[in-house]
C-alpha cells in the first residue's frame, strides 16, 4: 500500500485509525456487524463519518481483513480516507497495522476508534483533541460509571459490591502520539483490549476525558436496536 499521508504535510499532526478486521459473532448476524445498516448506512461508514466531521484529522486508515470484498462507493468519502485490507486477529493488531501504515511521525497524534461506535458527537471528539493535544502522555473518552458493580463467583451469584467512584467505562477515540503507540503494540499483545491498556504497560497514565452516553459500543443485538433508534432521529 503506498502511504496514505503522501501529499499531506507533516505539519499535520493528527491522524486516525479505525480497526474494522472483526467479525462481531457476539451480535448472531449474517455479515459483520460494522456492515450492519443504519439508516440506510453500513455502521462503519456512520464511524467514519463521525471523525470526518472533524476537520483537523489529517488522514484516516480504515483497516480490515484481508478478505473483505467490500468497498464504499466512489466517491463516498473524500480523500482523507483510506483502506488497509491488512487486519490481524485482534483490534490491537489491526491497530498495529494501520499505524504502520501511516507516515506518522513520533510526535503525531493518532485518533483510535471503534467502527462499532457510529454515535460519537463532534462536539465529543473536538473535546478530546483540545483536553489531550498538550498532555504529556494522551488519553480517551470515557463516562463514570453510574450504575451499581456486583463482582460474580462462577456461578453467577454475587461475591462483593465493587466502590463506583473511580471507575469510568473506556470509550473511543483513544488519543496518543504515534511514537507512544508504537511502543505500547510491540511485542506480545495479550491482555492489550485497548490502546489505553498497552500504554499503561508502559508505566504512563493516560487522561480520562469525558464522553457522552450515544457514544456506546454496538455489541449485542440490543445495541444495534438502540443504535438505530439513535439514527432515525437524525443521528449525531
Amino acid at each position: 500500500m503506498n502511504s496514505p499521508a503522501a501529499g499531506v504535510s507533516m505539519t499535520e499532526r493528527l491522524f486516525a485509525v479505525v480497526p474494522a478486521a472483526g467479525g462481531g459473532s457476539r451480535i448472531g448476524a449474517a455479515v459483520p456487524k460494522q456492515y450492519l445498516d443504519l439508516g440506510g448506512e453500513p455502521m462503519l461508514h456512520r464511524s467514519v463519518d463521525a471523525l470526518l466531521a472533524e476537520p483537523r484529522i489529517a488522514t484516516i486508515v480504515v483497516v480490515l481483513a484481508p478478505d473483505d470484498p467490500r468497498r464504499p462507493p466512489a466517491g463516498r468519502f473524500d480523500a482523507r480516507v483510506h483502506w488497509l485490507p491488512e487486519g490481524g486477529a485482534t483490534r490491537a493488531e489491526s491497530v498495529r497495522a494501520g499505524l504502520d501504515a501511516l507516515a506518522a511521525g513520533d510526535s503525531d497524534w493518532v485518533l483510535v476508534h471503534d467502527a462499532a461506535r457510529p454515535g460519537l458527537s463532534a462536539k465529543a471528539l473536538a473535546r478530546l483533541i483540545d483536553t489531550v493535544r498538550d498532555d504529556p502522555v494522551g488519553g480517551l473518552l470515557a463516562l463514570p460509571v453510574a450504575d451499581t458493580l456486583k463482582l460474580a463467583d462462577s456461578d453467577d451469584r454475587v461475591c462483593s459490591t465493587l466502590p463506583r467512584e473511580a471507575l469510568w467505562a473506556a470509550q473511543t477515540p483513544q488519543m496518543f502520539r504515534a511514537g507512544v503507540l508504537r511502543q505500547a503494540l510491540a511485542g506480545d499483545l495479550t491482555g492489550v483490549t485497548d490502546e489505553a491498556s498497552g500504554v499503561e504497560r508502559l508505566g504512563l497514565a493516560p487522561r480520562l476525558v469525558r464522553g457522552e452516553p450515544p457514544n456506546f459500543k454496538v455489541t449485542l443485538a440490543d445495541d444495534l436496536e438502540l443504535a438505530r433508534v439513535l439514527f432515525s432521529h437524525g443521528g449525531n
